[in-house]
């Protein structure tokens, strides 16, 4: 059988990687396994919610039928308001897509935008998800430097742009750096992708872990957003919803039509059950949210605060759910994690899984997902980070 070459050159998916090193290991009871390797909410939705998920499945006969390719009308309108609200723009229903996750928008995006031997600018350390679907569809990911502070520089975009490029990808708060992206940064890329005729897919999974106030942007303000902009994001990190995979892009009506081809071909209608709690969730869930965003911020001054007693290691960012720092050993840091797991119980990713191939800088680094653990698991990750010493 042969095989498509653009998958068989596509990197294997690294969290299920990672996951493969742990096979076999056994942790005793008093120091059972870390897992910081996946940004995912490790606990169900609250109860409320998943009454109103069972209730939806017992009489909402709909539930259990296709649905509109484009998602719940209702959905939709909810995320129109709430997206105009939050920006202070002007965001109309027909310019909502609700999706299987945030992952699928991100492809229905890309499959609409471009076609193989094109090219897609990507700032790295790059969302391995991302590269990965441009590897599949023979689009090129095309590399985008970030400064100590793991943040990009127009600049350095413009001069990457050539007469194959469709797309700048920008993700904030980032996945895997955890920067949050200024408001200036994120409008002089709109300028230039708006210069150059591309789209800004602008993926904000997080962004309801932001530690600033909102808005993060005001993008949608701008009368002709529609024409470069396109807006992701994910119901599963805000109300614990990752099963039901529940995503959203907004963009304009042109687009969607071009998106409803791709989505009715690969899922024809997002999860039912999903939507409906996605929906629940927007119109009644706001005060438990801002509890959940205050706890993950309480994680986040932690791992900063660990790390700042942790000699020798460097914290590069962090921000949502993650933590992305240097450490200070000799061994590349896929070693260095492999070896974690068996001398100190912690899985985690590293920096190679981020970057190209033959990033040197990949090899010093890791992603940590703190929002998997909290704050006195925290506190025991860098007693055991602490422990770890030189191969």
């Amino acid at each position: 059988m042969i095989l498509n070459p653009n998958m068989a050159r596509t990197t294997p998916p690294p969290v299920m990687e990672a996951r493969r090193w742990t096979e076999g290991v056994e942790f005793p009871p008093d120091r059972p396994l870390i897992n910081v390797s996946q940004a995912a909410p490790v606990e169900p939705p609250p109860e409320a919610l998943r009454k109103t998920i069972a209730e939806a499945a017992l009489t909402d006969d709909a539930a259990h039928l296709y649905g509109p390719v484009l998602g719940l009308p209702a959905l939709r309108e909810e995320v129109a308001h709430q997206v105009a609200a939050l920006y202070g723009g002007d965001v109309g229903p027909g310019q909502v897509a609700i999706t299987s996750g945030c992952n699928q928008a991100f492809a229905a995006a890309i499959a609409t935008l471009a076609a193989p031997g094109d090219e897609v600018i990507l700032p790295v350390p790059w969302y391995f998800n991302h590269k990965m679907w441009l590897d599949m569809g023979g689009i090129e990911a095309v590399p985008l430097a970030t400064d100590d502070e793991l943040l990009p520089t127009v600049a350095q975009a413009e001069a990457l742009i050539t007469e194959r490029s469709r797309a700048i990808v920008l993700v904030t708060p980032n996945n895997p750096g955890g920067v949050e992206y200024p408001a200036d940064l994120l409008a002089g890329f709109y300028a230039l992708a708006k210069a150059n005729g591309l789209a800004l897919i602008l993926d904000e999974t997080y962004r309801d872990f932001d530690s600033r106030p909102a808005p993060a942007h005001h993008l949608f303000a701008t009368p002709d957003w529609p024409e470069t902009l396109i807006h992701l994001y994910s119901f599963s990190k805000a109300y614990r919803l990752t099963g039901h995979r529940v995503g959203a892009m907004v963009a304009s009506a042109a687009t969607l039509a071009e998106v409803e081809k791709f989505l009715d071909t690969v899922a024809i209608c997002p999860n039912q059950l999903g939507q409906r709690a996605a929906l629940w969730g927007m119109q009644n869930l706001s005060q438990w949210l801002a509890g959940e965003r205050a706890e993950i911020l309480a994680r986040r001054a932690a791992m900063e605060e660990g790390f700042a007693d942790l000699p020798g290691w460097r914290l590069l960012g962090a921000g949502a759910y993650f933590a992305y720092a240097r450490h200070p050993f000799e061994e590349d840091a896929e070693a260095l994690c492999r070896r974690m797991v068996h001398e100190i119980g912690v899985l985690a990713l590293p920096g190679t899984m981020f970057r190209p191939a033959g990033d040197p800088n990949g090899r010093r680094e890791l992603r940590i997902a703190f929002a998997n653990i909290d704050v006195p698991g925290i506190g025991e990750l860098f007693s055991r980070l602490a422990a770890l010493t030189p191969d």
